[in-house]
């Protein structure tokens, strides 16, 4: 069977001398016979195994991370000490902040751009004054016009990040408008790509072993702000697969338990799976199940018993779409787009007078 990965990728990286994909990892340690693996997803596991001797043994662990799925040795010369420490928990934006009349301040915006905005961007600022006149939005905030653009900022960069199509677009100077407007244009072009690319990832994860997926969670639940990720042992683990600690601003510690549910499409999760989680867990703990289906109308309202220990739901869709935003399994490849300069920078202006006298 060879050596246990961790020594082998020990051995590798040393012979390399350079940081390497956990990709070109895995490929080396099977090329050498150093360890191999019946799974189809090789490198999800060695990349698992790396990032959580990280985590869970920090300056201790001799790999550091210095780059997405790429590990190089702490004690490597070309490495300077310190100069890629252990990943701490980045805490996320928040998700929009709910307006007390119904409408989020996104959905405020989007409300008043259909309405006022006949296709052509509008400023936050009139966004902000329509949606109160309507009545639409109602804050207690005493700069309302600021909420909404920086929720609506933020909404476009996480969808950007998870390969989403962003429902809004920018266009300088605090003026938005809507990408439907667009039409089928390279933002559509990108929607459709970025589309397929979820489907074949959830192809795949379904296509994994009980174990490949449970390292992969663990991998992710890593990037997520984990820490103390472990898997538990494939059997007497009362359903519980995963274990670890939610760390938010190195503040706030949540132990976490997680059962892993690779189920095919159209296979919900059911509330007895999720009363079984919850028994399953350990003093202090939460539960989390992730599943690469989703969960019935009776697992959800089972699960946000309010009289119960909160058991938290991950479906498939939110699975890829987390997957995608910390890049494990896929990578990001960005063209490279010029826009005309509209604030006549550099001399250049897009004035009429200006036009007629170059053209002399």
């Amino acid at each position: 069977m060879g050596r246990d990965i961790k020594a082998a990728a020990i051995q590798v990286l040393q012979q390399a001398g350079t940081a390497l994909h956990a990709r070109d990892i895995t490929e080396r340690i099977m090329a050498a016979g150093l360890w191999q693996s019946g799974g189809k997803t090789p490198d999800a596991t060695v990349s698992a195994r790396l990032y959580s001797d990280i985590k869970n043994n920090g300056e201790k662990s001799p790999f550091v991370k210095v780059g997405p799925q790429t590990f190089a040795l702490r004690d490597s010369a070309e490495i300077p000490s310190g100069a890629w420490p252990a990943p701490t928990a980045v805490q996320e934006a928040p998700e929009p902040t709910p307006a007390s009349a119904g409408f989020s301040f996104t959905d405020c915006a989007q409300k008043v751009l259909e309405e006022f905005g006949d296709k052509k961007p509008m400023h936050y600022k009139e966004i902000t004054e329509k949606a109160l006149q309507k009545g639409w939005l109602v804050t207690g905030g005493k700069t309302p016009e600021a909420t909404m653009y920086a929720q609506v900022i933020t909404e476009i960069k996480r969808q950007q990040k998870r390969g989403e199509r962003p429902r809004f677009v920018q266009h300088g100077r605090g003026y938005v408008g809507l990408s439907q407007w667009m039409g089928r244009g390279l933002a559509f072009q990108i929607e459709q790509h970025n589309q397929q690319v979820r489907k074949a990832l959830r192809e795949r994860l379904l296509a994994m072993n009980p174990g490949e997926f449970e390292e992969l969670i663990s991998q992710l639940l890593a990037e997520m702000g984990f820490e103390m990720v472990e898997v538990t042992k494939l059997s007497g683990d009362g359903g519980i697969d995963v274990r670890g600690t939610l760390v938010v601003g190195d503040v706030v510690r949540i132990k976490m338990a997680v059962q892993v549910k690779k189920w095919k499409l159209k296979n919900n999760i059911q509330a007895p799976v999720v009363q079984q989680v919850r028994g399953s867990l350990g003093a202090h703990e939460q539960g989390l199940i992730i599943t690469t289906s989703d969960f019935s109308p009776g697992a959800a309202k089972e699960a946000a018993q309010s009289d119960k220990t909160p058991i938290a739901l991950m479906n498939g869709e939110q699975l890829v779409m987390l997957l995608m935003e910390h890049g494990i399994g896929v990578h990001r490849s960005t063209p490279d787009l010029f826009e005309i300069d509209e604030d006549g920078a550099n001399g250049l202006s897009n004035s009429d007078d200006r036009k007629k006298e170059g053209l002399r």
